[in-house]
């Protein structure tokens, strides 16, 4: 049996493959947004400490779990691949939307209150006439996510440029 070798190790341009996982924070329900609020809420310090986490992480330790938990149970994962951005449930195994790489304009990082707590925000997926295609909410260091699909998206043009190419030269050596 004859295995072709790949350009790049793990890389296929003829399948889709899984670049990135991830897995949102509790920031992207409202729970999670509130809890980012209060603990952020006093910025005075005590020490290094912030007072607010003095006062209210105490307190704020169970619905901070429950939160965690539900997103865990009935939250949902972002797949990034080469061809695609992707939201999945986490139980049930279900995608519930998706957008090609190609059909992106600009991929936006909007910080709601009770966020910054994470160090998390939502990504907000422009399409070419500036419509929204995806919210993505709660994504842990958004900016760095965004990043990653702005280069596989770029990766993913210049793959179809390249095959582009190799179709027309093959087409004009054909005539």
């Amino acid at each position: 049996m004859s295995v072709r070798p790949q350009a790049i190790t793990g890389v296929s341009a003829g399948q889709d493959q899984l670049l990135r996982t991830v897995y949102p924070s509790i920031s992207s329900a409202g729970l999670g947004r509130l809890i980012g609020q209060l603990m952020d809420s006093i910025p005075v310090g005590v020490g290094n400490i912030k007072l607010s986490y003095l006062i209210f992480g105490p307190l704020l330790v169970g619905p901070a779990l429950m939160g965690y938990f539900a997103e865990k149970l009935m939250g949902e994962r972002y797949l990034l691949t080469n061809r695609a951005i992707r939201r999945w449930t986490l139980i049930g195994q279900r995608m519930l939307q998706e957008v090609q790489l190609a059909d992106i304009e600009d991929i936006a990082v909007e910080v709601r209150p009770g966020q910054e707590f994470y160090k998390a925000g939502d990504l907000v997926i422009i399409g070419k006439g500036g419509n929204t295609l995806m919210r993505l909410p709660g994504v842990p260091r958004p900016d760095i996510f965004r990043e990653t699909i702005l280069k596989a998206q770029k990766a993913r043009l210049q793959v179809e440029d390249s095959l582009t190419r190799i179709r027309a030269r093959q087409t004009a050596g054909a005539k």
